[in-house]
């Protein structure tokens, strides 16, 4: 599991965001469609919003691939 460490000055990361910070996806419109096609699940459900509000705790998965935010 990978994790990403929120700045002292974050409050949250949007989804599409996190999936490129993480290197999970080269683009913001790879991300979009990744989230749209219902590929990527938050928190264990599957997540349609592009711009979720990803804050400390939540895990997203995509594929095989699992990350949490802290």
């Amino acid at each position: 599991m990978e994790i990403f460490k929120l700045k002292e000055s974050e409050e949250y990361i949007e989804l599409n965001n996190l999936l490129k910070r993480l290197g999970w996806v080269a683009t913001g419109g790879e991300a979009k469609m990744h989230i749209k096609e219902g590929k990527v699940s938050v928190n264990g459900e599957v997540e349609l919003r592009v711009r979720k509000k990803m804050r400390s705790g939540d895990t997203v998965v995509s594929g095989t691939q699992e990350g949490k935010v802290e």
